[in-house]
């Protein structure tokens, strides 16, 4: 299983948890309700399933609602990706070339 970072940036006065996959950096709103960019960013997760397996480790900061709040997104993150990965593979669903 592959391993990931994941960290709270800043853009534009807004805050956002960063998922970094290599060649691609994912963010999702946290100070925003853009619920098009999570669905984006859940579908950009599972084409990177499809190539392996992953899970995120979060860059920890000074501790800040913003960092609570992501330490426990990440967590749950995690276990849902693990979960959508086992099925992918039940239903063969995985790219065996990549």
């Amino acid at each position: 299983m592959e391993m990931y970072n994941a960290k709270i940036t800043e853009y534009r006065k807004n805050k956002y948890l960063t998922l970094e996959i290599p060649d691609i950096e994912l963010r999702i709103p946290l100070t925003e309700d853009k619920e098009q960019e999570i669905k984006e960013v859940f579908n950009k997760l599972i084409k990177e399933l499809k190539k392996c397996e992953f899970n995120f480790k979060f860059e920890k900061a000074k501790s800040t609602l913003y960092q609570n709040i992501s330490v426990e997104y990440i967590n749950q993150l995690n276990t849902e990706l693990s979960s959508v990965y086992k099925e992918l593979n039940d239903y063969g669903l995985l790219n065996e070339d990549d």
